[in-house]
């Protein structure tokens, strides 16, 4: 009897005790939230680097040589403002600057608006490659020569960017474009001479006291200092956490400005750096 009340008694115990050993089996086990480096907040920083310069002037003379023969045949039957005589000019460049923005972060997706400013000189000069032609315009015959000179100076430009990154571990890289501005001084110089000949058959070099022969001679300049350039910038980077507020930095970016005085300057530099965010 005792072995009977024994048995029933186990019975009717086992469920509730294999229960409580089994509590974990259905569902997952619990974990807790998912972290990430915290990127949030304002920052500030300084950063070194290195680059090219690309300056353009070929389209520079245009303005002036239009002006100079804005009255003639020779320009609007010929364009001679479209003679290409200045070319293109490449500069490395040194930089150092500082940087200071604010990142919003949700988990591992992270937003921002970053100022930077970036002291970066060059100085280009445009090789120049004098044209001489005979042409024909308004029943004159033409001798004609075309020189010129250019040159600019670079000095410092500031951008603000929207930056968008993706943590990965103690890393950030990111992507950023926005909007740039830039001072630098610049000189551009036009020379248009020759001879017109109206006498038939015309020949070359005629006598300037003949009737039919003139000498003609037209020079232009334009230049400005600390002239204001606008332009856009584009590029990407890695933020690498060493501390929970200090990051090291490396990207690279390229820069257009659009064309001052019809100069195109673009820039593509590499950059290291470091800094704090709070």
């Amino acid at each position: 009897m005792r072995w009977f009340v024994f048995v029933v008694a186990a019975l009717a115990l086992a469920p509730s005790a294999f229960a409580a050993d089994l509590e974990i089996l259905p569902g997952a086990l619990p974990v807790g939230p998912a972290t990430f480096t915290r990127w949030s907040g304002f920052y500030f920083g300084g950063d070194v680097g290195y680059g090219d310069a690309n300056t353009d002037f070929s389209q520079a003379t245009a303005p002036l040589i239009a002006y100079s023969l804005r009255e003639l045949a020779l320009e609007t039957q010929d364009s001679v403002s479209t003679w290409q005589v200045l070319g293109k000019a490449s500069s490395s460049m040194s930089a150092v600057g500082g940087f200071v923005g604010y990142n919003t972060q949700w988990q591992d997706l992270i937003l921002g608006l970053e100022g930077d400013f970036t002291h970066s000189p060059f100085t280009a000069t445009s090789a120049s490659s004098p044209l001489f032609i005979q042409t024909t315009a308004g029943g004159n015959a033409y001798n004609v020569g075309v020189s010129a000179g250019g040159s600019l100076h670079f000095d410092d430009y500031a951008e603000l960017r929207a930056r968008a990154g993706w943590v990965l571990g103690s890393f950030m890289p990111y992507g950023f474009a926005g909007a740039a501005i830039g001072w630098s001084d610049y000189s551009v110089t036009s020379l248009v001479q020759g001879q017109q000949n109206s006498a038939s058959p015309a020949y070359f070099p005629c006598n300037p006291g003949l009737p039919s022969c003139i000498d003609f001679s037209y020079a232009n300049s334009a230049g400005k200092s600390s002239a204001l350039m606008y332009g856009f910038t584009v590029g990407g980077g890695l933020d690498v956490a060493l501390t929970p507020n200090i990051f090291l930095r490396g990207e690279v970016e390229f820069v257009q400005f659009a064309p001052l005085a019809d100069i195109l300057v673009s820039m593509v530099s590499a950059r290291i750096g470091a800094g704090i965010k709070f």
